[in-house]
């Protein structure tokens, strides 16, 4: 079991499988990029695997996310998910992507033993997409959206932050757009993870923002005590439902106290949460030879160093680590 000091139980383990990713998202990276890993320094798929199963077959592990940087440009990742879909227990399984490898992958991912996707997409206007991620391909997303819809890797999930300026506008729009083609939308508040550290708490979109914006043409009424349980979006039933609208309000709202999850970077370090600055480096022990016993017990180790919350509610935070292209979102 991997448990806390606050008595918070890991259930969902986060995976980068790299941090490369072919988007240059404005909130995210500089348009030049990173200096990305060296191959050497990432875990293999043999070793990622073989980490997913200890996380499941001795820590407790239920829930797995592949995220990256980009997960579908890791050339093993059907692969390992067939792998993991072979875990007994069974994890569930999920991938968080751009969209724009998915029309050529999601096939394969479902009989793989994928069961669900999130979708990251800002805006429906092409040019908008064109400057929030200094690349023209809106269309190849939409396509990659409706891929994973036809192969069945459901309820897909869309994924969107708002910039001031740019597509702050569009909430609206999104939702309408979202339930029309059978999608659930969750918008995601700008949080501090880009490498050049441009974020602003004062310059963001916040959870009440966007919910004043959506209330202008629906109804919205909060789902009922509980149904939320560690889930890091608060839903709202949408018109009367049956569709759901989800905020991510990790700045404004911090939900810490009922995390559920353990995170592993692209090079085999445990994080305890997005925003920490401490690692547990697994990847050393995993080549060093030690044998599953000892890597558990370096998980739990870690595990028990997890603070009380994130420091996003600090007016005064900055993320002072890596950015999310090597940690996972």
């Amino acid at each position: 079991m991997l448990i806390d000091t606050f008595g918070r139980v890991a259930t969902d383990l986060r995976v980068s499988l790299s941090d490369r990713c072919n988007l240059r998202c404005t909130y995210c990276m500089p348009e030049e990029g990173l200096q990305w890993l060296a191959k050497p320094d990432l875990l293999t798929d043999d070793e990622i695997v073989r980490l997913i199963r200890i996380a499941v077959t001795r820590l407790g592990i239920e829930e797995v996310r592949f995220t990256g940087g980009e997960p579908l440009l890791r050339p093993g990742l059907v692969g390992i998910v067939e792998q993991v879909a072979a875990l007994a227990p069974r994890p569930g399984m999920s991938l968080t992507t751009n969209g724009i490898g998915l029309r050529r992958t999601a096939r394969a991912l479902k009989d793989a033993g994928l069961d669900r996707v999130n979708v990251s997409l800002d805006t429906l206007r092409p040019d908008v997409f064109t400057t929030l991620t200094r690349r023209d391909r809106h269309r190849d997303v939409l396509s990659g959206l409706e891929a994973a819809r036809a192969a069945g890797l459901t309820p897909v999930k869309v994924n969107a932050v708002l910039m001031p300026g740019l597509n702050d506008d569009e909430a609206p729009d999104l939702l309408a757009w979202g339930m029309e083609m059978g999608y659930e939308l969750r918008f995601i508040e700008q949080m501090p993870l880009d490498a050049q550290h441009g974020w602003k708490r004062d310059g963001m979109i916040t959870a009440g923002t966007i919910l004043e914006s959506l209330r202008t043409r629906f109804t919205l009424t909060p789902e009922p005590d509980g149904a939320r349980g560690s889930a890091p979006a608060e839903r709202w039933i949408v018109d009367g439902g049956p569709a759901r609208v989800g905020v991510i309000a990790s700045v404004t709202r911090p939900f810490c106290r009922a995390c559920d999850r353990t995170r592993l970077t692209a090079d085999g370090q445990v994080r305890t949460c997005l925003f920490a600055t401490e690692e547990t480096d697994l990847r050393a022990a995993l080549r060093s030879g030690a044998a599953d016993e000892e890597i558990a017990r370096l998980w739990q180790a870690a595990m028990r160093g997890k603070k009380a919350g994130s420091g996003l509610d600090d007016p005064s935070f900055l993320q002072p680590g890596r950015p999310m292209s090597a940690i996972g979102g």
